[in-house]
């Protein structure tokens, strides 16, 4: 089976989430994109605490495709530094995990 991961991203708007989740999907690079929020984002950005309300992006895929996924994400993310990262799936329903396999590409 081949290695499944999880990618999280996260912006303001909704919009940009969802057109990068549809757009993903459609290449077949990711087998599913939910979105969640809003969602409350505490952080440091240049020395200086903020709060933005954002929206999260969860999407399965191999993870053989992150390099492409990263750099699809970067292309149509507007932050400077998105979030974007990617956690290993260790264990799953084997029937979910092969069809993320199927699914992309």
């Amino acid at each position: 089976m081949k290695e499944i991961i999880e990618i999280v991203t996260t912006a303001d708007e909704r919009g940009v989430i969802q057109r990068i989740g549809e757009e993903l999907v459609e290449k077949k690079l990711v087998a599913c994109a939910q979105i969640v929020g809003p969602i409350r984002s505490i952080y440091r950005w240049k020395g200086k605490v903020e709060q933005t309300d954002e929206w999260l992006l969860l999407m399965k895929s191999k993870s053989s495709l992150y390099p492409v996924i990263e750099d699809e994400i970067k292309r149509l993310h507007p932050y400077e530094v998105p979030e974007i990262i990617a956690i290993g799936l260790s264990r799953g329903l084997p029937e979910y995990m092969n069809w993320v396999a199927e699914e992309t590409i």
